[in-house]
């Protein structure tokens, strides 16, 4: 079975492991329109959200917006435990509990965003080490996060690894760092307008405990 075919794991977190009330995000996109002075549409929201487009900076300089500045004004305006309210976990990802490996996440959420979601959804138990993606660290699609967590787990390079999640960036990631990458589509493929390879590319968890091995399969 896929799922046990690795000597550790890494997962993305946002709209991978878990995922979040649309009105939530429609809200804090009012909200930064707001303070930017720039109207977003329900799509843009779930395309920057969402990472739909691939890089979140490079969208937003594409509409003429000022990445440090969004995400500044982002940030400012998020109420971690308001999030974490309304954050759910998708029913799939609980095989992650069972996993008998190390497991890490490496997600793109800074750390005062995700800790209250780990906290809140009683999943921080699940993992060894929790790597949040930052300027220092650099930011997947690059690998250095990836191995930053391999090293906190205490895995190398000779140990057959895995990283899911539901962005090209998690899949580059992966890739750069010499792992399989597994592909969780989350969102109808005609609104993320780009095709996403893996190793694996699933629509649910419950995929990998199956024998079928489904390498660059067009799914869109």
């Amino acid at each position: 079975m896929v799922a046990r075919e690795y000597d550790f794991w890494l997962l993305d977190l946002d709209g991978t492991l878990i995922d979040i009330d649309p009105a939530y995000v429609r809200s804090v996109f009012d909200r930064v329109s707001d303070r930017l002075g720039r109207e977003f549409t329900d799509y843009e929201s779930e395309i920057i959200w969402h990472g739909l487009g691939g890089s979140r900076d490079a969208q937003l300089s594409a509409w003429g917006i000022d990445p440090v500045e969004f995400w500044e004004v982002f940030h400012a305006i998020e109420d971690p435990q308001v999030r974490a309210e309304n954050t759910y976990l998708y029913e799939d990802a609980e095989f992650v509990a069972d996993l008998d490996c190390p497991v890490g996440l490496v997600t793109h959420c800074q750390r005062f965003l995700t800790d209250p979601v780990l906290d809140g959804l009683d999943i921080r138990d699940w993992f060894d080490t929790v790597v949040c993606c930052d300027e220092q660290l650099g930011w997947k699609p690059n690998p250095e996060p990836v191995e930053h967590a391999m090293t906190q787990l205490g895995v190398g390079t000779n140990e057959r690894g895995v990283l899911a999640g539901d962005g090209s960036s998690d899949i580059g990631a992966a890739w750069n760092a010499g792992l399989d990458a597994v592909h969780v589509e989350r969102h109808d493929p005609s609104r993320r307008k780009q095709c996403v390879l893996g190793d694996y590319r699933i629509n649910s968890f419950d995929e990998l405990w199956m024998n079928t091995r489904q390498t660059f399969e067009n799914t869109d």
